[in-house]
């Protein structure tokens, strides 16, 4: 699979992987205080199936973790990856069940 690059788009409050015509994305709330919550993943039915979303959520994990950001993922196939990768779990929030 390629790597794909990831881009912060701070004036959509998401991140994303442009894929050719697509753009897959994870979007998210940032607090002044250091916490990040991921809200919503969005892979197009045209990129499924293709670990892209998997990658997508990695390189933002890895971005989070590299700011220092206290994690809530709110979005379901966040949680799940986190889930499935437990080592991630270090970067959620104290007190946030996943």
């Amino acid at each position: 699979m390629e790597d794909f690059e990831l881009i912060d788009n701070t004036d959509e409050n998401r991140y994303e992987f442009r894929v050719n015509k697509h753009i897959a994305k994870i979007e998210y709330i940032k607090t002044n205080n250091g916490e990040i919550y991921l809200t919503h993943t969005e892979v197009p039915t045209a990129l499924e199936g293709q670990g892209i979303g998997s990658q997508l959520v990695e390189k933002v994990l890895a971005d989070v973790d590299r700011k220092g950001l206290r994690l809530i993922p709110l979005c379901p196939f966040v949680a799940g990856y986190i889930k499935k990768h437990p080592d991630w779990k270090r970067i959620v929030m104290r007190g946030v069940n996943i």
